[in-house]
């Protein structure tokens, strides 16, 4: 496993272990279509929540936010899409971005609700 996965592999752990303890319900993770994948599956109150996590080290050139841009939005929208009509659900979809920034040893974590979608 390359240095670039490992990393990614545990910003998704950091960033579902933050929405489980912020009481939010584990519904699924690394779900796959041909378009995309979406990294985490929640539920909060009436809210099915994809969540797109962004992992970067403290050097990076931009916020880990800003590497979701509007081609990888519509990849998550479309497997959303999927992901509802294999899974079909009366919550809401809700799709939220978790940054998690390594300074060394530590992270920090930043969540953005409702960061993109309509």
């Amino acid at each position: 496993m390359n240095d670039s996965k490992r990393t990614g592999d545990s910003g998704e752990e950091k960033a579902l272990a933050f929405l489980l303890q912020k009481g939010y319900s584990f519904v699924g993770k690394n779900y796959h279509s041909r378009y995309g994948e979406i990294d985490i599956i929640v539920k909060d109150g009436d809210n099915i929540v994809f969540v797109e996590v962004k992992t970067r080290k403290s050097n990076s050139i931009a916020r880990p936010s800003e590497f979701v841009d509007f081609r990888k939005q519509k990849r998550i929208l479309t497997t959303a899409e999927i992901y509802l009509y294999e899974n079909p659900t009366d919550l809401q979809p809700r799709f939220d971005v978790i940054e998690v920034t390594y300074k060394g040893n530590k992270f920090e974590i930043e969540h953005i609700e409702n960061a993109f979608g309509g």
